[in-house]
């Protein structure tokens, strides 16, 4: 299987949802092709709205079809998303808790040669520090799906983050089960435990294959939901192994990172190593350039954690 956008996966699961459950609706800020839910528009056209450019009044529009029994899905790019409607998101979505889905695509800095106005690095901070609001990083196309299947059942504010560039799929295997709120573990060891997050989980994987040829025996945790986040599966792991190194395609300053580390500080104190993006704005290039340049690499988590292992 080639490599797979979380946006394609979206796109999918949201024209098969529709296909399902007459109560979906979507909107889309002018994006549709580049978000995918045009492929919804070519199952359901009479429940596609195209709101245009303008964000904030399309999270208004959703929050209104939400009250009456609506499920509404609304997209547009992360940086439109979670920036430019994050008033609408905060006062007329989550304040009265209303089911609305924002499915944001083209996250993270493998958006590429768009550059720094176009790369949502900070978008899972904000999200998360919404009341009432859950927040989703999946990492493949299969955990895509099923997120997408899952917010759709559950009965409030969701923001999913979603990516342009294709991935590899991680979750293929027969046993994988999507859960709202936990943790899915995908190596064991005791030396220390990898979190990661969206694309970071495969480089995590890279990275536990790397290690294991050096007799260093790790961890490797998917948190597919930064929000409610696994605690217990956190502290579990801070406890076995003593030392975690947080892996995520956004800033390290209240992203994934952030998140364990409060988790850690409150229950069991071990050092948290955070391999992300540093307090920097993005810029202009290919996408594997800009992960190599920031540091968001299987390397630099090696680098890391072998770091960390001194600290214990």
């Amino acid at each position: 299987m080639g490599k797979i956008a979380t946006r394609e996966a979206y796109g999918s699961a949201l024209a098969k949802l529709g296909l399902e459950n007459e109560n979906i609706v979507v909107l889309d800020a002018d994006l549709s092709k580049s978000t995918k839910t045009a492929d919804f528009k070519k199952v359901a056209e009479d429940r596609f709205i195209n709101m245009g450019i303008a964000e904030g009044n399309m999270m208004s529009v959703a929050a209104g079809l939400a009250t009456c029994g609506k499920i509404p899905f609304a997209s547009t790019f992360a940086i439109f998303a979670a920036g430019r409607a994050f008033e609408q998101i905060r006062n007329s979505i989550c304040y009265p808790k209303l089911n609305v889905k924002i499915c944001a695509t083209h996250a993270g800095l493998t958006v590429g040669e768009d550059g720094a106005s176009h790369q949502a690095i900070e978008d899972i901070a904000l999200m998360r520090s919404i009341p009432n609001m859950v927040v989703i990083s999946p990492s493949d196309n299969i955990e895509t799906q099923a997120a997408i299947e899952a917010i759709a059942k559950y009965n409030g504010p969701c923001y999913v983050r979603l990516g342009r560039m294709g991935v590899e799929t991680i979750n293929d295997n027969p046993d994988y089960k999507f859960e709202l709120g936990k943790a899915v573990t995908l190596r064991e060891g005791h030396d220390a435990t990898i979190i990661a997050t969206g694309i970071m989980v495969d480089a995590a994987l890279e990275a536990y294959n790397i290690l294991a040829e050096e007799g260093i025996k790790v961890k490797v945790l998917n948190i597919h939901t930064i929000k409610p986040i696994d605690e217990e599966a956190i502290v579990t792991a801070a406890r076995k192994t003593g030392l975690i190194v947080t892996a995520e395609e956004h800033s390290i300053i209240g992203g994934l990172g952030s998140a364990v580390a409060e988790v850690v500080c409150s229950n069991h104190p071990v050092p948290v190593m955070r391999v992300g993006i540093k307090d920097t704005f993005g810029e202009s290039g290919k996408p594997n350039e800009l992960l190599k340049a920031y540091g968001l690499t299987t390397d630099e988590i090696v680098k890391a954690l072998k770091k960390g292992l001194s600290l214990k």
